[in-house]
């Protein structure tokens, strides 16, 4: 009796488990792999392993777990390589312009289909619009901004007081910029420059850049559709000229100028005044050890600066749990309170006002200025120049640049030329 009583119960309680969500049966997790354009280890990768951590104690029944990618160029390979073999990660941080990529891969899929309650509108609508330029097309949203960011100018204050420059008006034309320049570079008895008065990157994202050049000068070299280029408009051509000009002058370095190696000449006094992006404000801070400030672009017809940076976008070949987990995750971690501190931990723009209103955010900057910087470039920013095989485009686009700067092609020819590639790669699109 007491048998057929136990294997009654036992019966009973399978039944009621059976009923029961998954979750519910065993707090089993649903595991979110996230690829992050980082190498591994250093101080950024420990600030998102803490976020994941974070998100995971608030939602146990999620595993966030962060997969340290390398550069936005290595991650986006690696992203589409698991997807078309079937196991790409459930989320990832991308460059905005991977937008029409991923899409012309069927890789991702639009947010817009989470967003189902009154929060989430709010939320959704919270972004600022510069940002979502690169986020939206076809009437859908594809990617949600995190760490966002625009070019932005930095100057050693000590170098303008030693050229008779008034250190807390930096230069606000190209005109001016190029008069500075001249102030600001330092030869020895020889002739050799010890110091250059600007320094351009023209390696790594060189047509992010030129980008802020062509819409200074007051051209957008890419339609919203992605399909069609502007590269040998005369307005582009004259800002290449303008950037040239700078290094023919002999107050900007000569030929090819590398990326990674700027802000470093900045450190070292190389160079007076550097165009990057804000995302290097946390170690310009940390590394200049001299008085320094931050200061729009200047204007040419107009002012103006690409954004830039990184979207999450969700991935199409993940299980819908794992999308539902990933969207949670992606509305946690953007909340105005985290985008506030990832902010003063890296640089980068907070992407929405709320972000600017919370207290470490407001607090932040009043005592460090130059944080604020790049948030009030944004009415003047544009979506970062992207199309339809972005990738080659852009190498084209890179290709006529470089060319131009090394002097093997005049800036009219070298943007003929990209533009010629460039429509021979869009045709299909059209």
């Amino acid at each position: 009796m007491q048998r057929k009583s136990f294997n009654r119960l036992l019966a009973a309680t399978a039944i009621a488990a059976a009923a029961l969500p998954f979750g519910a049966q065993a707090q089993a997790q649903t595991e979110i792999s996230f690829f992050y354009p980082v190498a591994v280890g250093g101080a950024i990768a420990t600030y998102i392993d803490n976020l994941a951590a974070d998100f995971t104690k608030e939602n146990p029944t999620i595993k966030v777990t962060p997969i340290y990618a390398g550069s936005y160029q290595d991650t986006i390979v690696k992203a589409l390589t698991a997807h078309k073999a079937g196991s790409p990660p459930v989320t990832s941080v991308l460059l905005s312009t991977d937008m029409f990529t991923l899409i012309d891969e069927d890789a991702i899929i639009p947010i817009d289909s989470f967003v189902k309650t009154a929060d989430d509108k709010a939320w959704m609508g919270s972004f600022y619009k510069a940002f979502m330029l690169n986020s939206q097309t076809g009437g859908k949203t594809w990617g949600i901004p995190f760490q966002r960011s625009t070019i932005v100018m930095y100057y050693n204050k000590e170098s303008f007081k030693a050229a008779g420059l008034d250190p807390n008006k930096p230069p606000t034309t190209w005109a001016e910029m190029a008069d500075y320049a001249k102030k600001l570079t330092v030869k020895d008895s020889s002739g050799k420059v010890s110091q250059y008065g600007i320094q351009i990157p023209s390696s790594g994202f060189p047509y992010w850049l030129f980008q802020a050049l062509a819409i200074q000068n007051d051209v957008v070299m890419a339609n919203d559709a992605g399909n069609a280029v502007r590269f040998d408009d005369p307005k582009v051509i004259e800002a290449l000229q303008y950037w040239v000009d700078l290094a023919k002058s002999g107050v900007h370095p000569a030929g090819i100028v590398e990326w990674g190696t700027t802000p470093k000449d900045f450190f070292e006094k190389k160079v007076a005044m550097m165009w990057t992006t804000t995302g290097n404000l946390t170690n310009v801070r940390k590394n200049a050890k001299f008085d320094f400030g931050v200061a729009m672009l200047p204007a040419s017809k107009r002012k103006g600066s690409p954004t830039g940076g990184g979207n999450f976008y969700i991935f199409k070949k993940s299980t819908p749990a794992q999308q539902e987990a990933a969207f949670k995750f992606i509305k946690w971690v953007t909340q105005p309170e985290r985008a506030a501190r990832w902010s003063i931990e890296t640089g980068y723009v907070a992407t929405s006002s709320a972000a600017y209103e919370t207290e470490p955010l407001r607090k932040y900057g009043a005592e460090f200025p130059p944080a604020l910087v790049a948030r009030d470039q944004l009415p003047f920013a544009l979506s970062e120049f992207s199309t339809h095989d972005n990738q080659r485009v852009t190498k084209a686009l890179n290709d006529g640049l470089q060319a131009a700067l090394t002097g093997t092609k005049s800036p009219t020819a070298a943007m003929q030329d990209a533009q010629k590639e460039a429509d021979r790669i869009l045709r299909s699109y059209k």
